[in-house]
């Protein structure tokens, strides 16, 4: 079964058939702006999808899992919160800060795993939970007042001088180069998609999923703490209100490049080309001048649209898989 199922996380069709729509979105707008095909707009592009990246690396190892986090947005916001917080205010420099933010997104993540799966209480309950939580923490944190840091945090948001993009973006697709190798290679990427695609078997087999399903949930959160590492680099500023609505963000580019809500299938690769495809579309609608409410809609269609596609997709693939092979049995009868 979970041989099986990482071969159908590798299905390269999948991927292609991404970077078709990537492109068809880049084309249309294209035709439909005079300003979009533009170096200044990849670059924009670019610098801003860092954040969004490694959250969605981490939302894809929690939804592999049969898991959901509603907290990464509030938990991004905590993480920038207290950056900002031990920067301006404790005067503390900027390295040590940002480990104290990631000591934050690590022990909100680990709490939601630990409490989801020691009690068998369904994630989203947990999480939702932490989403208030991580949200009152950063505004008690700043007193729900904004951050300046400026300069102090330019090293992680601006374009670097070679390639014109900025240290948080190599550093995001660093993780989801990394994410995409445990995946397919490692006993931990097995191990989630084993979890994801029947716990009982796992547990049966003797393999306990309990720290398995913590360690995903406090890398989720460990993730989110570093999205909000970017997204101060990014503004040069922490905002306590930041990152709402994030997670819907991550969630639909994650189950737009794929990754099953039910569990046991994904691709981190292909979560990455779901971000580009919501950066885009985003970036497009807002330079034809389509309004917040607009882009919401459109936005929220297209993510049922792809969890239809994600619901018809495999009884689509058995009768192509039985056609084809049909198919080759006519062929070497005849």
């Amino acid at each position: 079964m979970t041989t099986h199922s990482l071969r159908r996380i590798r299905l390269p069709w999948n991927s292609l058939g991404l970077i078709a729509v990537l492109c068809a979105l880049v084309l249309l707008f294209s035709l439909l702006s005079d300003y979009f095909f533009s170096a200044g707009t990849f670059r924009s592009l670019a610098n801003q999808i860092p954040t969004l990246t490694v959250i969605a690396v981490g939302m894809t190892y929690v939804l592999l899992i049969a898991g959901i986090d509603l907290s990464v947005g509030s938990v991004m916001a905590l993480a920038g919160a207290v950056t900002g917080v031990l920067m301006v205010d404790l005067q503390w420099p900027l390295l040590p800060a940002i480990v104290a933010a990631l000591a934050a997104g690590l022990a909100c993540g680990s709490v939601n795993g630990f409490i989801s799966a020691r009690w068998s209480i369904p994630s989203f309950v947990v999480t939702l939970g932490m989403l208030e939580i991580a949200r009152g923490g950063a505004y008690l944190t700043t007193n729900s007042e904004t951050r300046y840091l400026g300069d102090a945090v330019a090293i992680i948001g601006d374009p670097l001088a070679g390639p014109g993009v900025s240290a948080a973006l190599l550093f995001a697709v660093a993780v989801v180069a990394v994410g995409q190798f445990v995946l397919v290679k490692t006993v931990f990427g097995r191990y989630m998609v084993a979890i994801g695609t029947n716990e009982e078997a796992v547990r049966l087999s003797g393999i306990n999923p309990l720290p398995w399903k913590i360690a995903v949930f406090a890398l989720a959160g460990l993730l989110a703490g570093l999205g909000g590492i970017f997204q101060l680099g990014y503004l040069q500023s922490a905002d306590p209100n930041a990152g709402i609505g994030l997670e819907l963000s991550a969630i639909a580019a994650v189950v737009i490049g794929g990754t099953s809500l039910s569990g046991g299938r994904g691709s981190v690769v292909n979560s990455f080309l779901g971000v580009l495809i919501i950066a885009v579309m985003e970036t497009g609608l807002a330079q034809l001048g389509v309004s917040e409410p607009g882009k919401r809609i459109i936005t929220g269609s297209v993510i049922i649209l792809a969890v239809l596609f994600d619901q018809f997709r495999e009884p689509l693939g058995r009768r192509f898989t039985r056609w084809r092979s049909a198919a080759g049995s006519a062929q070497e009868a005849a």
